[in-house]
């Protein structure tokens, strides 16, 4: 019976992969943004074909979340992303300016490798595919162990379609013996252009460390503020809606609430008319052991689970039209289990006198845990609105929103990603909601303008070297050599006086 290494085995299969991915790049550069963009469409539609049977698939693969969720973001991902990518330019020449006599020109950085996340592994795969190509760079993919399967179906589906239009072998690749070594080894290879890390922790710190440059999601599960003007009804629907949309498993939901005094016991009653429950002391305590946190990190068995199925795993009954779990907290300490990064429907509360001691916890929350990935504020304030966006240390601040769905672009205008940069975190290159223009450098074509002597000046050499200037501008260039002159000999003669001083003193000392 034969043994076969899988490390050895991932490791060559990954050196394949990125050297054809480095051929490939080499065709994609002669293609005009027009192919490009016709190729990203075949791809979008072919996966479009497949989108609800690769949820179901996901879902039941990985044992995360709603394949009804998951759905919507494949359908997100095959629809409305095309639509936004049509009208932008990536490659070749993007704008000109003929009074300065400038241009721009874009062009793709080169092999991308993206680290697939288990929590949404065909609609993070497919996106990263369509801004790559859009781009024109090729892409190698580390599908997540949980959910080899399925990113494997959808990437051999997309595979199968960019062929038939042209899309070179070894554009879009993938890692089919999927371990550690292997994703190292694509991490780590010359050929890789840029890291793309989504939901992968646990290889940030090689992805960091490879030297190249490297796009991170960081953590996420952050505060949401609502203030005294907000519209409550509004505001309590849109958190439980973000925090049970694929039952809390997208990073950027809220977790943390933080209220307002003033308006805390209408939210409470809100919460309750939508299907929030709080819990006992005796309950969180349940929770908190199922929650397994003591060593620091969440059990991923928990993870994308609904809240009912939580609460009778650890130990106690809720009704069966309970959305959230809540746990009401007054402090913030690393001992507590629920200012971890909980992907999953529960909630911890606060309340704060005003907005300004809000914005203080607001803080206290994003540097204890989330890492700066996004925040959200419900709010008719502009100034309070305005004084958010200043202060907090994210990557986003969502106003007026559901976080899941705003932070990815669909209930707001930003740019529809399933890539959210934080680099507050102090990984990756970027806070924004990565597009194909994170994907391309710009190279500068500049014309002359001015000529040689029109620029320096009749300014001519003497045989000593120094130039022959104007005679006012000499005569003060005379004026200050002087005084730089007496300067330096003054500070010549001071230094010599400090040093016999000091000569003196030892002198003394010594005797």
């Amino acid at each position: 019976m034969s043994f076969v290494d899988k490390d050895l085995l991932s490791i060559q299969e990954a050196r394949i992969l990125m050297e054809s991915a480095r051929d490939a790049r080499n065709t994609m550069l002669t293609f005009p943004q027009e192919r490009l963009d016709l190729i990203v469409d075949v791809l979008a539609a072919a996966a479009k074909e497949i989108a609800e049977e690769l949820a179901v698939m996901s879902a039941e693969e990985t044992g995360y979340g709603r394949f009804q969720d998951k759905y919507v973001k494949n359908r997100f991902v095959c629809d409305y992303l095309p639509k936004r990518l049509k009208a932008m330019k990536c490659v070749g020449f993007l704008n000109e300016n003929t009074q300065l006599k400038t241009m721009d020109v874009g062009v793709p950085v080169g092999v991308l490798v993206a680290l697939a996340p288990p929590v949404s592994p065909v609609s993070t795969a497919l996106y990263n595919v369509l801004v790559a190509v859009k781009s024109g760079n090729p892409i190698v993919i580390a599908p997540h162990e949980r959910a080899r399967k399925v990113t494997g179906k959808l990437l051999d589906r997309l595979l199968e379609a960019g062929k038939c239009y042209g899309l070179p072998e070894g554009a879009i690749g993938y890692l089919k013996t999927v371990t550690r070594p292997g994703a190292l080894e694509l991490i780590h290879h010359p050929a890789a252009a840029m890291i793309i890390n989504t939901g992968v922790p646990e290889l940030s710190s090689e992805a960091s460390k490879s030297g190249k440059p490297y796009i991170y999601g960081g953590t996420g599960n952050g505060p949401v503020f609502i203030e005294r003007t907000a519209d409550v009804r509004k505001a309590v629907e849109d958190i439980i809606a973000s925090r049970t949309f694929d039952y809390g498993i997208v990073s950027a939901a809220e977790q943390y609430m933080v209220v307002d005094s003033l308006i805390a016991a209408e939210v409470k009653a809100e919460m309750l008319r939508n299907g929030a429950y709080f819990m006992n002391e005796e309950e969180e305590k349940k929770l908190i052991d199922l929650l397994n946190l003591t060593s620091g990190k969440a059990d991923t068995e928990i993870m994308g689970r609904p809240a009912e199925e939580l609460a009778k795993r650890a130990g106690f009954m809720v009704p069966n039209t309970t959305t959230v779990l809540v746990s009401e907290q007054k402090y913030i300490s690393d001992r507590n289990p629920f200012a971890k990064e909980l992907l999953c429907p529960v909630l911890a509360y606060y309340i704060e006198n005003d907005w300004m001691h809000a914005c203080e916890k607001c803080m206290s929350l994003l540097v204890n845990e989330s890492h700066g990935h996004t925040l959200v504020i419900h709010s008719r304030d502009e100034e309070v609105i305005g004084q958010f966006a200043l202060k907090k240390p994210v990557g986003r601040v969502l106003v007026n929103t559901p976080a899941t769905l705003g932070s990815m672009g669909a209930t707001t205008n930003l740019f529809p990603a399933m890539t959210l940069g934080s680099i507050t975190a102090g990984a990756g290159i970027t806070a924004d909601n990565v597009s194909p223009m994170n994907f391309i450098y710009i190279r500068k074509v500049g014309y002359g303008v001015r000529g040689v002597q029109e620029f320096l000046g009749s300014v001519e050499k003497t045989s000593s070297g120094y130039a022959k200037a104007p005679e006012t501008i000499r005569n003060n260039a005379l004026e200050t050599n002087k005084v730089n002159a007496f300067e330096t000999s003054k500070g010549m003669e001071d230094a010599r006086d400090l040093l016999k001083q000091i000569l003196q003193a030892l002198s003394k000392e010594l005797d």
